[in-house]
């Protein structure tokens, strides 16, 4: 057996190619780019440029995937959900580059939060208030609120705090920074109101709707142009879902930290491209 171990010819290992291929180069049609990356050429180009001076920093010139090719990278995990395997065998790359650019892509763009998640200010209220009271004539709403589950591989540490259900949708908008901030420092109706469902505590920016409503039809139309306002909401997961894939599957990363920025990326990508 000895010997056999020591004269075995050698493995002859597969070539790698680190460049992979540039679906951009390729003359593949806008329609086609969807479909295999969810995002047609305009969209890609918007991304690359916004991320470019990130992904483009500290790079080896000579041996290094164009921004383009990064982001695209990025896309395929994100809208496919199937694992970095999947993703390098058919981009033409290996998987710890396929896992280093996606870490790199995603912590660009989470960067950004702050620069296009906000709290809106007057004038965007009023485009919002209108927008609302077009939908249903529900005066005053400047935002729905809900909350949506997302399969995580389970982590190694503090489980039961991400169990499905351990925590109630108040709680999480409660201990929210925007929970707080209204919670301290909301100055009346002229603000604004948000609306939630019946699991969420009413409050003076918080709107409920009536659990039993009383005879005659003042609560129970309150009800329904809440119900049909709110309804937004429960519309917008089901598209962030659909654009990616892998907040509908489950997100398969070694920590809690990485699991949170693959969620903060999707938010990001869609407030910044809503459509």
């Amino acid at each position: 057996m000895a010997v056999n171990v020591l004269f075995q010819p050698p493995v002859v290992r597969r070539e790698r190619h680190f460049r992979g291929f540039d679906p951009l180069e390729r003359e593949f049609s806008d329609e086609e780019l969807r479909q295999r990356y969810r995002f047609g050429r305009e969209t890609i180009g918007y991304l690359s440029d916004l991320m470019r001076g990130d992904l483009e920093r500290g790079t080896n010139k000579e041996t290094a995937l164009s921004v383009e090719q990064q982001v695209m990278i990025a896309l395929r995990f994100y809208g496919s959900g199937s694992h970095l395997q999947v993703v390098g065998d058919t981009m033409g790359f290996d998987k710890s580059t396929v896992s280093r650019v996606i870490d790199r892509v995603t912590d660009s763009l989470v960067a950004m939060k702050d620069d296009f998640i906000s709290w809106p200010d007057n004038q965007r209220k009023n485009v919002i208030r209108a927008g609302f009271y077009e939908k249903a004539g529900f005066p005053n709403v400047v935002g729905c609120i809900d909350g949506t589950h997302i399969r995580i591989t389970g982590p190694s540490i503090d489980e039961p705090a991400f169990v499905n259900r351990k925590a109630h949708d108040s709680h999480v908008f409660r201990t929210s920074a925007i929970g707080q901030h209204l919670e301290n420092g909301y100055r009346g109706i002229g603000q604004g109101v948000l609306l939630g469902d019946s699991g969420y505590p009413c409050r003076q920016f918080l709107l409920t709707p009536y659990r039993q409503p009383a005879a005659g039809r003042g609560q129970a139309r309150f009800n329904r142009r809440h119900c049909s306002t709110r309804s937004t909401i429960e519309r917008t997961f089901g598209i962030w879902k659909k654009r990616f894939h892998i907040l509908g599957s489950e997100i398969q990363n070694e920590t809690n930290d990485k699991a949170e920025s693959s969620i903060a990326f999707a938010c990001v990508f869609c407030t910044i491209l809503p459509s």
